[in-house]
């Protein structure tokens, strides 16, 4: 990436992060391995600002997806204890990092800014738990929540379900479970930067590839971490990018960033969605880079474009 490329983001501060992402260098993901990138993610939420407070912020244990299976935990916030749409958050992380302390902060934002109920998933992380314990567990708590919505919420019927990232992946993969497995359907989904082709074969992973953040080898990491069987990332039931028959899904928000190696695969399962009939919202952020949800405090493009995903969450419900 050079230097007319970082002047190509969306604000310089924006630019001005991108410049200090490169000029530190270091290993990446690959080499620096699980255990430690979980230890550098929660030394930067420790040292990192709190989310705004709310009327309730309680934590729970969700039947995992079969008898042998621990709990899953999750976190409910309300910004008011009046009835409100139930939303079921999957957080980000390449499948290998994050849980409910990394993205609480986001969610204490979108809870309050979207005015709806969130409900956090944390979800077991590969390597550890590979290929089907993420998604598994995602369908399984999101069934539980549409079952629990009135007393988590306050509000009847079937919640929508959102991520970003590789928590955008588990959303979609959740949409398509629910409509093939007999439901319950999520009332709407809402993804921002999401996997979707876990081939990584578009273009942007190779225009995108590293310099702009989230590089894709990174992304291929994580990948392998959920799924060392190359021959299955192609499966419909793995990249819904893949899936003949996209119709009958939720309506749904894709918010895609310009400077992002996911870009194309988001940008293609949007248009994949309105071609088989499903209400899309669809927008490529200008100038902007992966991860843009939880960057508000480093660039006041990304804390717009986070407002402009949290409006986006409020209106599509009530469309």
């Amino acid at each position: 990436m050079g230097v007319d490329e970082v002047g190509a983001v969306a604000d310089g501060e924006l630019a001005a992060y991108l410049a200090a992402e490169r000029r530190a260098g270091g290993p990446g993901a690959r080499e620096v391995g699980a255990v430690e990138m979980r230890r550098r993610q929660r030394q930067r939420v420790v040292g990192g600002p709190a989310g705004p407070e709310l009327a309730e912020v309680r934590d729970l244990l969700v039947a995992g997806p079969a008898v042998t299976v621990s709990p899953i935990p999750v976190r409910l916030y309300r910004p008011t204890l009046d009835p409100l749409p139930l939303v079921v958050f999957l957080h980000g992380g390449m499948w290998t990092i994050g849980g409910l302390e990394s993205h609480d902060r986001l969610c204490r934002r979108l809870a309050l800014a979207a005015r709806i109920a969130v409900l956090a998933v944390d979800y077991r992380l590969a390597p550890e738990h590979p290929w089907p314990a993420g998604p598994d567990d995602a369908a399984a708590a999101f069934r539980w929540a549409a079952e629990h919505a009135r007393e988590l919420s306050g509000a009847a019927g079937p919640p929508a379900v959102a991520g970003d990232s590789s928590g955008g992946h588990l959303a979609a993969l959740t949409c398509l479970r629910m409509r093939d497995e007999g439901g319950p359907l999520p009332a709407a989904q809402f993804l921002a930067c999401p996997n979707t082709d876990l081939t990584l074969s578009r273009p942007s992973t190779r225009d995108k590839a590293a310099g702009w953040g989230l590089t894709t080898d990174a992304v291929a990491w994580g990948v392998a971490n959920l799924l060392p069987d190359v021959a299955r990332r192609a499966d419909p039931t793995v990249s819904p990018l893949f899936a003949a028959d996209l119709s009958g899904l939720p309506p749904a928000v894709v918010v895609t960033a310009e400077h992002d190696p996911l870009r194309d695969e988001g940008d293609e399962y949007a248009a994949r969605l309105a071609a088989a009939g499903v209400r899309v919202r669809h927008r490529r952020e200008p100038g902007m880079i992966h991860g843009f949800l939880s960057m508000d405090r480093v660039a006041p493009s990304a804390a717009a474009a986070a407002d402009r995903f949290f409006a986006d969450v409020a209106d599509v419900r009530y469309d």
